[in-house]
């Protein structure tokens, strides 16, 4: 066992697209005192290639099989930014080498999946932690701390409405690249695997009909959702019913909407994607006489504050407003320092597997209020 304090954790990354390229790399980079990439693998040689070339040295070994990556004894951590369809058969492979496993959300997209992992965890030396990196920004973790200041919650609204993220990724100053040479076995293996996780969670365990709509709904639920769906669980808890929930059936751009019951209030969820180049993402919560709200910046431009807004009645009377910036390290960077500090130091691990879980639960929840809606829409029109 090597010696843990003051040691230098050893990564080995599956999968080098987009976000590997433009935050993992980086990042780690910038944390050479805490962390070193040792593996990288993916099923593009030339993804392979650019990687390994904006690797901080020594120069880290590539492959093409992650499960030569989570057996070697040069990685610590397996950190798995593939597509979301191998999350599962990777984070449980990284476990059956008792390795610490950090994940990219959704870390499953049915409850066979998640359960999977979480009995797998039970059984392995390592561990999992989930990669909602907007949960570790600094303005979060200062507004879920002011919520018991409000007193009763009487209301909630979450909103995440972005542009495309090829806007944010140019500007990024990574200058990531894409690449096209993949097998045909791995192609039709990602399509297999895509089809078998939509007709588990759709038909299987929610009997819903799937439709090619609807599965991407379920894809969109589990990228862009997710974040907000588990700050809100973070900061409110898991809402008891989804009172209606709405997706766009349109052919433009895909938005969404819910609206969840909670014990005393209700939280307002919308949520999208278009052609504007903003990113508009936000967690309000409103009491008697102080609203506070966190928002979010896109997390691929390093620097740009997360920051939280504090409106209030002041005991004379009067109206107060400030907003806090804590600090300007950015979500992915506080993310690493608490994935160094829950491998090295044994601290406990918030977004745990069984936290991801809920995840899928709420998809679930959206995608029934939905479809129900469409049912007694077409009833009516019968």
């Amino acid at each position: 066992m090597r010696e843990m304090k003051n040691r230098i954790v050893r990564v080995g990354i599956i999968g080098c697209g987009e976000i590997t390229q433009v935050a993992h790399i980086p990042t780690l980079g910038f944390l050479s005192h805490l962390f070193q990439i040792t593996y990288l693998c993916d099923v593009s040689d030339g993804a392979l290639a650019h990687c390994q070339a904006k690797v901080i040295a020594p120069v880290p070994r590539t492959t093409r099989k992650a499960e030569e990556l989570c057996s070697s004894a040069d990685v610590d951590v397996v950190m798995i930014a593939n597509s979301d369809a191998f999350h599962v058969p990777h984070t449980l492979l990284g476990l059956k080498f008792d390795k610490f496993v950090f994940v990219e959300k959704p870390m499953a997209l049915s409850r066979k999946d998640a359960d999977r992992i979480i009995e797998a965890e039970k059984q392995s030396h390592g561990k999992v932690m989930v990669g909602y990196m907007r949960r570790y920004a600094g303005a979060f973790l200062d507004a879920v701390s002011e919520i018991g200041s409000l007193g009763q919650i009487h209301y909630a609204r979450v909103r995440d409405i972005v542009g495309p993220n090829s806007i944010f990724v140019g500007q990024s100053g990574t200058y990531p690249r894409t690449f096209q040479d993949y097998r045909p076995s791995d192609r039709e293996a990602l399509i297999a695997r895509t089809d078998e996780i939509t007709q588990q969670a759709l038909e299987q365990e929610l009997g819903i009909p799937s439709s090619p709509e609807l599965a991407l709904m379920w894809r969109h639920l589990g990228s862009l959702g997710s974040h907000d769906l588990s700050a809100m669980r973070e900061a409110l808890g898991m809402p008891t019913a989804v009172l209606g929930a709405s997706l766009c059936k349109s052919a433009g751009p895909p938005f969404w909407s819910a609206l969840f019951q909670y014990p005393s209030f209700t939280v307002s969820y919308e949520s999208g994607i278009d052609g504007v180049p903003r990113f508009d993402a936000s967690i309000e919560m409103f009491g008697e006489t102080k609203t506070v709200k966190v928002s979010f910046d896109t997390p691929y431009v390093k620097g740009l504050p997360t920051t939280m807004q504090i409106k209030e009645k002041m005991p004379d009377g009067s109206y107060r407003e400030s907003i806090v910036r804590r600090t300007y390290e950015d979500p992915y960077t506080l993310e690493m320092h608490e994935l160094y500090a829950c491998f090295v130091d044994g601290k406990a691990i918030k977004t745990t597997a069984s936290d991801a879980k809920q995840d899928v639960e709420i998809f679930g929840m959206i995608l029934q209020a939905a479809t129900q809606k469409m049912i007694n829409g077409a009833h009516r029109f019968q």
